[in-house]
């Protein structure tokens, strides 16, 4: 990903965070399939997942997976102001919480996170520079799981990113055809704790030119 022109925007010393943990508590309920957890990322976990994906270098950025939007304001934070971000979020229950985060820059999607593709083409995005999923990986099929990521693979622009926070490494067994190896760190300071699994699109190599034999 290129380095953008602008600096992030700085991080309130004592941002408020949303009472979020009964809706969240809520959603995982009625979806457990989809939330994966019973409570939010901790801020710890927000902000390491910012800087460990390379936030400010990405212009157009996907989210799979918002929940309750405490991610997605961690993202909007570490942002430049002429950055885009594309939050997915398949639970009806969150998407007005999501709607409630007043940011130019945030464009709120109501759909499943195989619905991708069709989403960005509706946004006129050929591409995003950094997708991150914190969908869990571990409750899908295999076939399911190798699509969606094989999908995110082709929508990521040149040296773009994908980036997964998970509570198992199964993801990395279902990347591994389309992306490789990952760079990875845990969080300890969350509950539960989460790993972060980052892959780079590799460019695709440049064709020799060959010249006319004489």
């Amino acid at each position: 990903m290129k380095p953008a022109s602008s600096s992030p925007r700085p991080q309130k010393a004592r941002e408020k965070r949303s009472p979020d943990s009964f809706s969240f508590f809520r959603g995982f309920l009625k979806e457990p399939r989809q939330v994966g957890s019973i409570i939010p990322s901790s801020p710890i976990l927000e902000r390491r997942l910012s800087t460990f994906a390379q936030v400010p270098a990405a212009r157009r950025i996907v989210e799979l997976g918002p929940g309750t939007g405490g991610t997605t304001r961690a993202l909007l934070r570490q942002m430049t102001d002429e950055a885009s971000l594309m939050s997915i979020e398949a639970n009806p229950m969150f998407i007005d919480r999501l709607k409630q985060i007043n940011d130019p820059r945030l464009l709120v999607r109501h759909g499943d996170a195989l619905q991708v593709r069709e989403l960005l083409e509706r946004a006129e995005w050929k591409s995003a520079d950094l997708v991150i999923s914190g969908i869990p990986f571990s409750t899908m099929d295999r076939d399911t799981g190798r699509r969606l990521i094989a999908d995110i693979h082709s929508l990521l622009s040149p040296n773009g990113a994908f980036v997964a926070y998970q509570i198992r490494d199964r993801v990395c067994n279902l990347a591994k055809g389309s992306f490789g190896r990952p760079d990875k760190c845990t969080v300890w300071r969350n509950i539960p704790p989460l790993r972060i699994f980052r892959w780079e699109k590799a460019k695709a190599p440049t064709e020799p030119v060959v010249g006319r034999e004489r």
